[in-house]
C-alpha cells in the first residue's frame, strides 16, 4: 500500500515511492532533476542532470569535474535538487552538502556507458567555448580512433552525492490548495517533519 505523504515518516523511503510512480508515467526522463549549485561568493548556477544512484549516501550523478557545476560543488559543497514529475503533478526539493564519489564506484558506472557516451566525455571540454560543432565531432571522431576498443575514464570525469539535509515533498492540490511538506535531518538517523502552507 503507497504511503500517504501525510502519514510519511521517513522521506527517502517516501521519495522511492514517488520516484517508482514518476518512473512509470513520466514520458521521458523521470531521473532528470535540476541541480543548484553556486560560487563561494554566492552566484547561482543551475542545470539539469540525471539521478544516477539513491541510497543511504544520497542522491548520486556523475559529469565532468572541470565543468562549471564540478567546480562549484568542489569550492562550494553545498547543493539543491529539484525533482518535478508533470504526470504525477508532485515535486521534490532535496538540499544538502555534496560528497565526491570513489574512484572504484565511478570507474563500475563508466563501464557502463554506452561507448559513444564515453567518447563524448572524453571530447567534450565542458563549460569551456567551443567555436563549431564540426570541431566537437572531430574530436570524437579522434578519441574514437584513439581507443578502438576499451574507452577508460578521463581523469576529469567524477561522481558527486548530494548528502540531503532537508527534502520537501510537493503535491499539486486544486485551486492552488497544494500539499507540502518538509522533512529536516536531525543528525541521528531521524527527521522531523511539518506541513508547509503552499
Amino acid at each position: 500500500m503507497p504511503v500517504e505523504l501525510e502519514q510519511a515518516e521517513d522521506p527517502l523511503a517516501l521519495f522511492d515511492e514517488w520516484f517508482d510512480a514518476a518512473t512509470r508515467s513520466e514520458a521521458s526522463d523521470p531521473n532528470a532533476m535540476a541541480l543548484a549549485t553556486a560560487t563561494t561568493d554566492g552566484v547561482p548556477s543551475v542545470r539539469i542532470v540525471l539521478l544516477k544512484g539513491r541510497d543511504e549516501r544520497g542522491f548520486a550523478f556523475f559529469t565532468n569535474g572541470e565543468s562549471r557545476k564540478g567546480e562549484e560543488l568542489r569550492a562550494n559543497q553545498r547543493s539543491a535538487l529539484c525533482f518535478h514529475w508533470k504526470s504525477q503533478q508532485r515535486q521534490v526539493r532535496v538540499e544538502g552538502t555534496v560528497g565526491e564519489l570513489a574512484a572504484k564506484e565511478v570507474d563500475a558506472y563508466f563501464r557502463q556507458r554506452p561507448r559513444m557516451s564515453q567518447i563524448g566525455a572524453w571530447a567534450s571540454q565542458q563549460s569551456r567555448p567551443l567555436k563549431s560543432r564540426e570541431e566537437l565531432l572531430a574530436l570524437a571522431r579522434e578519441y574514437e580512433k584513439k581507443f578502438p576498443e576499451e574507452v577508460p575514464r578521463p581523469p576529469y570525469w567524477t561522481g558527486f552525492v548530494v548528502r540531503p539535509e532537508r527534502i520537501e515533498f510537493w503535491q499539486q492540490g486544486d485551486f492552488r490548495l497544494h500539499d507540502r511538506f518538509a522533512f529536516t535531518a536531525n543528525g541521528d538517523g531521524t527527521w522531523t517533519k511539518e506541513r508547509l502552507f503552499p
